[in-house]
């Protein structure tokens, strides 16, 4: 297995400043360069996350922010393929997918109905709702976490004055709403965050393309938790004890950029 600080892409991708740039150039570099030098080099990039190095670890980041958007999904599908036909267990371990219970059937919203709000004694628009979540006044937040359109959720989650506790209380709402998770995925700078993230892999209605790599920046701590949680959705039980047994004894998996 190649050392992680002699990988191109490592390299390159810690030179980036932020995770969100790192990971939107990622996304170009998956869907711009050729499928089989692509997917090799994310294999040793995993490889060399799952032997717990702290260069690759970090760098993996950037990998699990580009798998949780829908942006580079094409691809993605494309990527999964490719590590079945050559045998790339580390990169397919984090492209694995299951469906939602079929109990499961996500909310629609009209895109154009105004939502209640009875405190006011009447519907606000989707516009009224945006405004309100640019504020600072967190009075509101409660309400418009539960709020069913992603542009008024999209909008909250970039306000500065939103908690990690709040982010919480939305990654456990039971039910949520798929679209609101898949929402708050756009965000790598909270869903790396540890209580979101276990959050996020514990909830049911988590989609696979999200939980399964959030799993692959799990703690060997949090690995056992996830393995032996049978409330967990097998495919998620079973990528953790997986990567239980290919982290070093007692590693703890840690990176600098995960908090």
């Amino acid at each position: 297995m190649a050392v992680a600080s002699s990988l191109p892409l490592v390299r390159t991708l810690l030179a980036l400043p932020g995770l969100t740039l790192r990971r939107d150039w990622l996304g170009v570099q998956i869907r711009e360069q050729p499928l089989t030098e692509i997917a090799r080099d994310l294999n040793l990039l995993c490889e060399s996350a799952e032997a717990l190095d702290e260069q690759a670890r970090e760098a993996l980041v950037a990998w699990v922010a580009v798998l949780v958007s829908d942006e580079a999904r094409p691809a993605i599908d494309e990527l999964r393929r490719e590590a079945h036909q050559s045998g790339y267990l580390a990169l397919g371990r984090l492209l694995r997918e299951y469906p939602l219970p079929s109990a499961i059937e996500d909310e629609r919203y009209d895109a154009n109905h105004p939502a209640p709000n009875p405190a006011m004694g009447r519907e606000l628009t989707v516009g009224e709702r945006r405004s309100l979540a640019r504020m600072s006044n967190r009075a509101k937040f409660e309400r418009l976490l539960l709020d069913p359109h992603p542009l008024v959720l999209r909008q909250l989650l970039a306000n500065p004055k939103l908690t990690e506790n709040d982010v919480v209380k939305l990654a456990a709402l039971r039910p949520a709403r798929t679209a609101s998770l898949k929402t708050l995925a756009e965000f790598p700078d909270w869903i790396v965050r540890s209580r979101i993230r276990m959050t996020l892999v514990a909830n049911p209605r988590t989609p696979s393309t999200i939980a399964v790599p959030l799993t692959g920046l799990a703690t060997r701590p949090q690995l056992a938790e996830i393995a032996g949680n049978p409330s967990i959705h097998v495919v998620l039980r079973v990528v953790a004890q997986e990567l239980l047994e290919k982290h070093p004894p007692l590693g703890e998996a840690a990176s600098p950029i995960l908090q």
